[in-house]
């Protein structure tokens, strides 16, 4: 995550004032119904909300989602559970806000948690049923098919970077409606956006925060710099106003992110929303802080906020009335938006009964939503470890997926130490973690854990579980990487280096997961941490697509034919045991192994995959036996590129190149 917010905790996430001592929150009342936030029954609206400390509760109405006096002030009737209820007039509009008095005091006004529609800037929920606001034909879509989670290719991409660019073709840059668009065209013809993500072979788009953010004012003209990934969650169920074309009306970013979902799926591309629940922007000013002080936090022994995330609070997912907001949220995007899949920013600070919940509240709409998230925190939390959704905690954590970083760093070098290389690159010792992402972070019998980068024992319980990826949108993009920790390469010897890192990726076993614009050689100009910087820094540049024409090409290549040979996407970790085998007396630097005996069904007999991440050429030996070769270095062809027959010979193997051999 999210080291970038280091910036912001300053600016929007003071803590509140250190307590003398903290209530006991599990002595507050819950309440179980489905009708928390605002519900509608006969075109009349109803708002419950939870407040249990609260003396009293109103709600104010507006014309407008910002500024003006109230048009009606309400006091809400005290009901069961802690909860606050007010049904409103038949016909009522426009926009409210709730305000609690507790221990006397006038709290601020705020939109209630379950908002699921807002005016400007969140600050006031809308008086709306959002099942009016559907894009035409929205009742008729329907997921992409998907036979089994390993067939999953995952491209993550932010909403404005995908169009920004001037030359992307795209009419509504920065907008829901310009990832919507098809038939977009760059430089040279090449195809944009939406076609470029279909083109390219991926099964699942994942967007960066598209959640209400706060970093962001939604009034500024479209001309100011307004760029945020959006890490720093305002309402956790409405969608990001900066992102619609009008965000002063709550219908229209519901309207056209739907719109935006339908037409990925007329594609056969699934949506994944990447969510931050780990904690919020402005813990003080936040709704939660408002109306039910301090138990939505964690918190230090001294009564301060804790601060797993390097964001100035965490929020207590393990508490039952947090738990069940977490998991009600992500059912709502799923069934209202049709998301397909959640990455979870920061997933370690969740507690696992809340991941667990929200697995069987999706598989009641539908197993094939896909889940995963990073098995890690930012910093100690006072939820201890045992109960942390983090990669060692996994196998309690059935059909959710967690990002493999010991691949990661294992391929590009360490994310953190930028000038050192990986395995890739030239840098010894990094065999066994390159080896322990290979086989998903499963067991096998071959690898030596305790020569793995980070993690000394398996934590995947089956290869769906592991996320196998070299770069996301933190900290350096590959090629960047590349070049500072390769000082005085050149451009094609970096170009080999970064075919190699992809091509460990896709014919690894789990999810491989690309940052969009890498299969162009995407750079940042050497920013490591582009969260608030401009879009000439984090554009996609569609003139790098028409330069690296052939990168683009042997990327296409490389992820069609993933999806074409199930080898390659085992679904069980005793498949992967009974046909990955990884083949002895290496020299240094490299890495062989062999798919044998049809894996997985594949019409390939045998596979075998070999790596050379040394800066010189090797001497590698195989298995004897008559070869067809498909892939060597930067080409690729299911057809063949040659023959090769081995006995007793080693094969030379080129610096920084991966060849597959095939029978």
């Amino acid at each position: 995550m999210i080291r970038q917010f280091l910036l912001l905790v300053l600016l929007f996430a003071a803590p509140t004032a250190p307590a003398q001592s903290l209530p006991d929150y599990a002595k507050y009342p819950t309440y179980n119904g489905p009708d928390l936030g605002l519900t509608w029954r006969a075109g009349q609206a109803t708002l419950r909300v939870w407040a249990p400390t609260a003396e009293a509760l109103h709600l104010r109405l507006y014309t407008a989602g910002t500024g003006g006096a109230p048009t009606a002030d309400h006091l809400m009737r005290k009901a069961e559970g802690g909860t606050w209820t007010c049904t409103l007039p038949a016909g009522t509009t426009g926009f409210y806000s709730v305000q609690a008095t507790i221990k006397g005091k006038a709290m601020a006004e705020v939109a209630d948690p379950y908002a699921h529609a807002v005016g400007l800037n969140g600050q006031r929920g809308a008086v709306l049923n959002p099942a009016s606001a559907q894009p035409p034909g929205w009742s008729d879509d329907l997921r992409p098919a998907l036979k089994q989670p390993t067939d999953i290719v995952i491209g993550e991409v932010h909403v404005r970077d995908l169009s920004m660019h001037p030359q992307s073709g795209i009419r509504e840059k920065g907008k829901f409606l310009g990832v919507a668009q098809l038939g977009t065209r760059g430089p040279n013809g090449v195809t944009t956006g939406l076609d470029h993500l279909v083109e390219l072979g991926l099964t699942h788009v994942h967007l960066l925060p598209t959640n209400d953010f706060a970093s962001i004012d939604e009034a500024a003209p479209a001309s100011a710099n307004r760029y945020n990934w959006g890490y720093d969650p305002l309402n956790y169920t409405v969608s990001e106003g900066t992102y619609a074309t009008d965000a002063a009306d709550p219908a229209v970013r519901i309207r056209e992110f739907k719109q935006l979902v339908g037409n990925l799926h007329s594609q056969g591309l699934r949506v994944v929303l990447d969510v931050v629940y780990n904690h919020t922007s402005n813990a003080a000013r936040s709704a939660f802080e408002q109306l039910v002080p301090g138990y939505y936090y964690r918190h230090n022994p001294d009564g301060s906020l804790s601060n797993a995330t390097a964001c100035g609070n965490e929020v207590a997912s393990e508490r039952p009335m947090v738990r069940k907001l977490i998991v009600e949220s992500v059912a709502y995007w799923a069934r209202e938006y049709h998301a397909d899949g959640f990455r979870f920013d920061l997933m370690g600070v969740l507690d696992i009964e809340t991941m667990r919940a929200l697995r069987v509240a999706l598989d009641l709409q539908d197993h094939s939503i896909f889940v995963y998230g990073e098995g890690w925190t930012a910093g100690p939390s006072p939820l201890p470890e045992a109960r942390r959704a983090v990669k060692a905690n996994m196998p309690k954590l059935p059909r959710i997926a967690a990002f493999g970083d010991e691949l990661r760093d294992g391929v590009k070098g360490h994310y953190a130490r930028q000038n050192e290389p990986g395995f890739a690159s030239g840098q010894p010792g990094l065999e066994e973690s390159v080896k322990f992402g290979i086989v998903a972070a499963t067991q096998h019998p071959q690898l030596n854990y305790a020569k793995v980068n980070y993690s000394k024992a398996p934590w995947a319980s089956s290869p769906a579980q592991a996320i196998n990826y070299v770069a996301c949108h933190d900290d350096r993009v590959l090629w960047d990487k590349l070049t500072v920790s390769n000082p005085g390469a050149s451009e094609a010897e970096l170009i080999k280096m970064d075919l190699l890192s992809n091509t460990i990726v896709f014919t690894s076993q789990g999810v491989p997961f690309l940052p969009v614009g890498d299969e162009f050689l995407r750079t940042k100009g050497g920013s490591h941490n582009s969260y608030n910087q401009p879009d000439s820094v984090n554009q996609l540049d569609w003139g790098r697509k028409a330069k690296y024409q052939a990168v683009f090409e042997f990327y296409r290549r490389l992820i069609a034919l993933r999806s074409a040979h199930p080898a390659f996407r085992l679904p069980t970790a005793e498949l992967i045991q009974e046909h990955l085998e990884f083949l002895p007396n290496l020299p240094a630097g490299t890495i062989a192994y062999r798919l044998k005996d049809h894996a997985g069904g594949d019409k390939w007999q045998n596979i075998v995959v070999l790596f050379n991440g040394n800066r010189t050429a090797v001497n590698m030996p195989i298995p004897d036996g008559k070869y067809t070769v498909i892939l060597r270095g930067d080409q690729l062809n299911e057809k063949g590129l040659g023959k090769v027959e081995q006995a007793g010979a080693a094969l030379q193997l080129p610096a920084s190149t991966a060849m597959i051999l095939v029978q």
